[in-house]
């Protein structure tokens, strides 16, 4: 990765994301992109998201109103989507998929988008991509198995590359 000589703090997350992108051979939309770059400049004023039950959070947010409904399922996306790409491995620590994150993201974005093409409906269309970048940034490799699962669940391509690398045979001395 390019080294980070920004002392913008948007900057040098979109430095960072854009650099991911180039790294997974994904190119997003701008405003994704913006969403994403201003979801991690939230996410550090804000590091408990590992402390929280985000299932609860989904079936009580479906059961308010509308407006309060959107902030809390947008909450729900947020969360699900760092979980599954900045911290996967907390997944495995509490007995569940990072398939189990992806969808429930997607169920969220996809719960308060309004059309096809507002920016909810892009987030869980885009989820696993989104997903891919943020575990690029960590520069975290999964496990073998992780990433086949990962891969047959999401089709996620990070994983699917990752799959390839892990099995390259050597051949053996003759």
């Amino acid at each position: 990765m390019a080294l980070l000589h920004q002392s913008n703090s948007v900057q040098l997350w979109h430095d960072l994301i854009t650099d991911a992108e180039k790294i997974c051979d994904i190119s997003l939309k701008e405003e994704v992109e913006s969403y994403l770059v201003f979801l991690l400049i939230r996410y550090v004023a804000s590091p408990d998201i590992a402390k929280r039950i985000i299932a609860t959070e989904f079936l009580q947010g479906v059961q308010l109103t509308r407006n309060m409904r959107e902030i809390a399922l947008q909450g729900v996306g947020d969360k699900c989507l760092l979980m599954s790409g900045l911290f996967p491995t907390i997944a495995k620590k509490r007995l569940v998929k990072i398939s189990y994150f992806v969808k429930l993201g997607q169920s969220s974005y996809a719960t308060i988008s309004k059309t096809q093409n507002d920016i909810y409906s892009l987030l869980a269309h885009q989820f696993v991509p989104l997903m891919d970048i943020l575990q690029s940034v960590k520069n975290h490799d999964l496990l073998p198995l992780d990433a086949y699962e990962l891969w047959n669940e999401t089709g996620s391509q990070r994983a699917f590359t990752l799959l390839k690398k892990y099995s390259v045979h050597k051949s053996p001395k003759q």
